[in-house]
């Protein structure tokens, strides 16, 4: 039996080693530990269900759905999964292609009357009431049979970032909880809550931010950090394991993507890479070259309420400045 290493996975099927432990967290696919072996390794079936996973996240379904999909063994479940999946995205391709659609029209308008102003062209009710009403939206039937071709050049489509926020991120102090070896966000996500609980830092400072990085990034299978950030007032007082430090802010191209959703960063990273305006400004900290997370719904979840923290949002953060 063939056995890989994260190391060996991550280059081979393009994928993070945050990926993957998350996916071993919520027991989408387990790794397995090897007998005198430090790191934990995949086997074959492991594989093959690692494909599935990113064949169907390629095909636009949630890890939700996933999770049911590989579970189920009735076929008409699963079909009928499928089902919801087709039916969300005919919705989508209606909606798009009337846009479209609408847009064309206004574009043979103005060829067709080039002296007429945008204003009366686009901005009037009537006419725009008019433009759907004779709209004749045209279904495209879809192939029976595309090729895992067609499926990458859709995907590259369908997942170039178009939401990509340009912020600022104010100064601040922070608390940092550093943890290195074995399942390092658990070990230092463990100090951080319990800091954040002992001082009362949602009463305290409601307006708190939680950021997490790895410090040092493993670039194979070895041992890696992580490190988080939760914002403090200025005079408050950090005992170890914790560390008091100051966080210089800056600009960031951010992107919001749902707890799991790792394999976005290569997208940020790419829309960066492509933008005419902006380039990447590699700053502390250093642990992902300036890159790094934040919990969107951070007093929800730390402020005790089980409902608001059992969904969390993170911002893809990766420091940026003027070309």
């Amino acid at each position: 039996m063939n056995l890989m290493t994260i190391g060996e996975v991550t280059r081979t099927y393009n994928v993070t080693a945050r990926m993957l432990r998350y996916y071993d967290e919520i027991g989408l696919l387990p790794s397995i530990r090897k007998d005198d072996y430090a790191y934990r390794v995949y086997d074959e079936a492991a594989i093959r269900r690692l494909r599935q996973i990113i064949t169907l996240r390629k095909l636009r379904i949630p890890l939700s759905k996933i999770e049911m999909i590989l579970r189920l063994s009735e076929y008409e479940k699963i079909v009928a999964l499928f089902h919801e999946s087709v039916d969300e995205m005919n919705d989508e391709i209606i909606a798009m292609q009337t846009i479209s659609d609408i847009l064309r029209s206004f574009i043979l308008r103005l060829n067709e009357s080039p002296q007429m102003h945008v204003d009366f062209c686009m901005l009037d009710d009537d006419a725009l009431t008019g433009v759907v009403q004779l709209l004749s939206l045209s279904k495209s039937k879809l192939k029976e049979e595309h090729s895992m071709n067609e499926l990458e050049k859709a995907g590259e489509v369908l997942s170039t970032l178009s939401n990509v926020r340009i912020v600022y991120l104010p100064p601040c102090t922070v608390a940092a909880s550093h943890y290195f070896g074995e399942n390092p966000e658990d070990g230092a996500g463990k100090e951080l809550n319990a800091f954040i609980k002992s001082v009362g830092l949602p009463t305290m400072k409601p307006d708190f931010r939680v950021y997490g990085f790895n410090n040092p990034s493993p670039k194979g299978n070895e041992t890696y950090g992580y490190e988080f950030w939760a914002s403090i007032p200025d005079e408050l007082e950090v005992s170890q394991p914790l560390q008091k430090k100051r966080f210089a802010g800056g600009v960031y191209a951010a992107h919001c993507i749902k707890m799991g959703d790792f394999h976005e960063w290569q997208l940020l990273s790419k829309w960066v890479e492509n933008s005419g305006e902006y380039q990447y400004d590699a700053r502390e900290p250093h642990g992902m070259g300036g890159c790094f997370e934040e919990h969107l719904n951070a007093y929800s979840y730390y402020s005790g309420d089980e409902k608001d923290a059992a969904f969390v949002q993170l911002d893809l953060l990766m420091p940026v400045k003027k070309r």
